[in-house]
C-alpha cells in the first residue's frame, strides 16, 4: 500500500515537471535569443564572461540586465544603475504578489522561492495555467516552468558572452539595436491598450534628452524613469475614474 502511493506520488510529481517543461518551451525559445544578444552587448560593454552570466543568474531580469549593461558602456556610477534597475523591475512586486495569490492552494515553502522566478513571460504563462495550483504536485510544474525559462536565459547569455569575444565588432555593434527593439516590444502590447502608455514613454523621453544636457546620461535616465513614472500615476487614475 505505502509503495504503491509512493509511486503514485513519483508519477504524478514527473508528471507536472513534463507539463511545466512543455509549456516553458516557448519561453525558452524567446529566451535564447535575447540572452545571446545580451551576452554579446554585455561583453562589448566590457563587462567580463563571469561577470555577466553572474548578472543573469543574480538578476534575471532582461529589461534590467539590457539597461545595466548600457549605463556601464556609458559609465554610469553604481548608484545610478542600481535605482534605475530598481524603478524598472519594480513591476516584478506586482507581479510576485499577484502570482502568490493566484497560487493560494501551494504551501508558504514554495511560494516564496517561485515568485523569485517571476518574469513577465512565466507570469503570463502562469496566469493562463492557474488549476494546476490545486492539482496534486502542482508545484512541481510552476518550479519546472520558471527553471526552464531560468536556466535558458542563463545559458543564452553565457553563450552571447563567449560570442561577444570572437564576433566580429561591426556585427556585435549592430546588435544594439536589440536594446531598443526589446524595449519598444515590451511597450508595444501597453500601447495597444492604451495609448496614454505610449505617451508616458515619449514624456520620460523628453525628460531624458534635456537632463542629459546638463547631467551626465546615468542620472539623467534615472530622473527621466521616475518622474515619467510619477506622471503615468496620474495617468492611470485619470482612466479608472
Amino acid at each position: 500500500m505505502a509503495k504503491a502511493l509512493i509511486e503514485h506520488q513519483s508519477s504524478q510529481r514527473i508528471k507536472m515537471m513534463q507539463k511545466g517543461f512543455v509549456t516553458g518551451l516557448p519561453i525558452l525559445f524567446g529566451y535564447l535569443p535575447i540572452a545571446i544578444t545580451y551576452g554579446v552587448l554585455a561583453s562589448q560593454s566590457g563587462i567580463s564572461l563571469i561577470e555577466l552570466t553572474l548578472m543573469s543568474v543574480l538578476v534575471f531580469a532582461g529589461a534590467a540586465q539590457f539597461m545595466g549593461a548600457n549605463m556601464i558602456a556609458i559609465g554610469a556610477g553604481s548608484i545610478e544603475i542600481i535605482i534605475a534597475t530598481f524603478v524598472l523591475n519594480f513591476r516584478h512586486f506586482v507581479m510576485s504578489l499577484s502570482f502568490m495569490n493566484s497560487a493560494r492552494a501551494l504551501d508558504l515553502k514554495w511560494k516564496i522561492p517561485l515568485s523569485l522566478g517571476v518574469t513577465d513571460e512565466s507570469f503570463s504563462v502562469s496566469s493562463v495555467h492557474k488549476e494546476e495550483a490545486n492539482q496534486e504536485r502542482g508545484a512541481y510544474f510552476y518550479a519546472t516552468l520558471m527553471l526552464t525559462a531560468y536556466l535558458s536565459w542563463v545559458i543564452g547569455s553565457f553563450l552571447g558572452g563567449i560570442l561577444g569575444d570572437i564576433m566580429p565588432a561591426a556585427l556585435s555593434q549592430s546588435m544594439g539595436i536589440a536594446l531598443y527593439a526589446m524595449f519598444i516590444a515590451l511597450l508595444i502590447p501597453s500601447v495597444k491598450v492604451e495609448v496614454r502608455y505610449g505617451i508616458v514613454a515619449v514624456i520620460a523621453m523628453v525628460f531624458n534628452y534635456f537632463f542629459s544636457l546638463h547631467l551626465d546620461q546615468g542620472w539623467a535616465i534615472v530622473l527621466s524613469t521616475i518622474l515619467a513614472s510619477y506622471i503615468g500615476i496620474f495617468f492611470v487614475k485619470v482612466e479608472q475614474k
